[in-house]
């Protein structure tokens, strides 16, 4: 797909996912360094993980393998947020979708559903669960480079 044929950037993107923890956290990471600066992006969830603080410890190692730095994630959840006047809000869960729904019922925002398998499902040996993990960075990765293109041009 020709750069042409790509609807412009949004100002201002929200990826969503249950615990803010995994999936919305990578894609958030991945679309700030493809988009830069000329994007606003976060990410959030739907309720807090109160037995746990930061990303995934396997979010961490998988993103850190291609140089992103996730130590300082703080989860949040659609609550937290202290502006949601968003263009775009990617929904990575089916819960995630329906929350979005809400948030923009009375918005001219764009909705997108991007189903994202829960790489938390794994298991087996340590190297199966960071498999499943890489899997869902690099899906990601491929959507959000389709979706903006390769530098967000």
């Amino acid at each position: 797909m020709g750069s042409g044929s790509r609807p412009p950037l949004p100002g201002a993107i929200l990826f969503a996912c249950n615990f803010n923890r995994v999936r919305s956290p990578m894609a958030e990471a991945v679309a700030k360094q493809i988009l830069g600066d000329r994007v606003y992006v976060d990410s959030c969830g739907l309720k807090p993980d109160l037995d746990a603080e930061g990303a995934d410890p396997f979010v961490q190692a998988v993103m850190a393998e291609q140089g992103f730095d996730l130590e300082g994630h703080r989860p949040k959840t659609f609550d937290d947020l202290t502006d949601d006047s968003f263009d775009l809000v990617i929904s990575l869960t089916p819960e995630a979708q329906h929350r979005a729904v809400e948030l923009t019922r009375h918005r001219a925002a764009q909705i997108e559903y991007w189903p994202t398998h829960d790489p938390t499902l794994a298991d087996g040996p340590r190297e199966n669960r960071l498999a499943a993990y890489r899997e869902v960075r690099d899906a990601l990765a491929r959507r959000l480079r389709e979706r903006f293109g390769e530098d967000g041009e």
